[in-house]
């Protein structure tokens, strides 16, 4: 007689947690064990570091990055100050929502980031922040014939600004967590009008759209003379 094997349940991966009084929130990773949140609450999970493909895009990131850091040793006392006196003037919301302040170096090189990756010049002497204007709404339109196109609004893109434009490879129609996935695919122009013909930025990172499935975008303005970016604003489209 050929016995039954002893089925096992799988171990979740994922352990919730419930937090008191004393930690009221926990985020990124500790050792081997990465912390975040979801619409059903906080929760932990073991790191996992994925398979590095060491893209043509990656690459160009982390160049620029590592261009960015490597100038900001390079600017004079002076001007080093001067992103150190101005980084108060830039805060930014952390993963809590809490209002935090960038060291001079990391808005250097935040700002700076957002330059370079748009094909506009780096610069060495702090700005003073500009008001960024709102995208009220973004229209993503895919086929595999193959297109790809993304209709916007207001429209022109303002002067001095630019609208940057990520977007994930095909997902399957049932997927919806895609933070991960978003890649710089490239930008619209200041004066850039709807709908934008962005197939070709497409195609260079993420291949032809395939019919039925899903593409999601995020977009967001960055001024050209801060390099300041504003809030994403983002669509999903099956393809048709």
């Amino acid at each position: 007689m050929t016995q039954n094997p002893i089925l096992h349940p799988k171990p979740n991966p994922m352990a919730k947690l419930l937090f008191t009084a004393i930690v009221a929130d926990m985020r990124n990773k500790l050792n081997g064990t990465v912390f975040s949140k979801n619409r059903y609450g906080a929760y932990a999970r073991t790191k996992v570091t994925p398979v590095n493909p060491q893209t043509l895009s990656q690459q160009a990131a982390r160049n620029n990055l590592s261009t960015n850091s490597q100038a900001w040793r390079g600017l004079t006392e002076a001007q080093r100050q001067g992103w150190i006196d101005a980084a108060a003037s830039f805060p930014f919301t952390d993963i809590f929502g809490n209002s935090k302040i960038l060291s001079g170096s990391a808005l250097y090189v935040k700002l700076n980031n957002n330059l370079v990756n748009t094909g506009n010049a780096a610069i060495a002497d702090a700005p003073s922040p500009v008001a960024i204007p709102a995208i009220n709404s973004v229209t993503l339109t895919a086929a595999d014939t193959p297109s790809f196109s993304l209709a916007f609004d207001p429209s022109p893109i303002a002067a001095d600004f630019e609208m940057m434009v990520f977007a994930t490879p095909n997902v399957t129609p049932g997927k919806y967590f895609v933070k991960n996935l978003y890649r710089f695919i490239g930008s619209v122009a200041a004066a850039g009008t709807t709908p934008a013909n962005l197939l070709a930025a497409y195609q260079a990172i993420h291949g032809n759209p395939v019919a039925d499935q899903k593409i999601f975008v995020k977009c967001f303005l960055i001024s050209t003379v801060t390099g300041q970016a504003g809030i994403p604003i983002s669509d999903v489209a099956i393809v048709t």
